[in-house]
């Protein structure tokens, strides 16, 4: 006769079962991915090393922030570090802010003439970000350090 009893798993098997789980990798991924970009390139609005991003605001836009395209760049960066910062704390809220925001870029980058490449590519970044909200539902909270 068997016993009906079983013993735990160690604390090791449920941690390298969960690091072993392509849906937990994808969600580590996606959160590292969407935590480290957009601070880097929130800090870049203040240096300019990488691109000249007031370039990239359209001009309706710039017409109606005030003060200069770069000083809305140092605004877009603070948000932007910011979003970085919560998808890191909580991928769950994180995620839907940087898609929101990617949407936002993309409605910019939509009405500049000859950026519409770029706009594609946001798309597929924003649609990262919904993937990256979706996965946090079941991942977030499960992270084994």
């Amino acid at each position: 006769m068997t016993s009906a009893t079983t013993r735990p798993a160690p604390p090791a098997a449920p941690r390298h079962a969960l690091l072993a789980d392509p849906g937990y990798q994808a969600f580590v991924i996606l959160r590292t991915a969407f935590t480290v970009a957009p601070i880097l390139f929130g800090l870049d609005k203040f240096a300019n090393l990488l691109v000249d991003w007031p370039a990239y605001l359209a001009p309706w836009i710039n017409g109606i922030v005030p003060g200069s395209a770069q000083a809305a760049m140092y605004a877009v960066g603070v948000i932007e570090v910011v979003a970085g910062i919560a998808v890191s704390l909580a991928p769950r809220f994180g995620a839907w802010l940087v898609a929101g925001w990617l949407a936002g870029i993309i409605v910019n980058l939509l009405t500049i003439p000859d950026y519409y490449d770029i706009a594609l590519r946001d798309f597929g970044l924003l649609l990262a970000a919904v993937a990256l909200a979706r996965l946090a539902e079941r991942y977030h909270g499960k992270r084994q350090d």
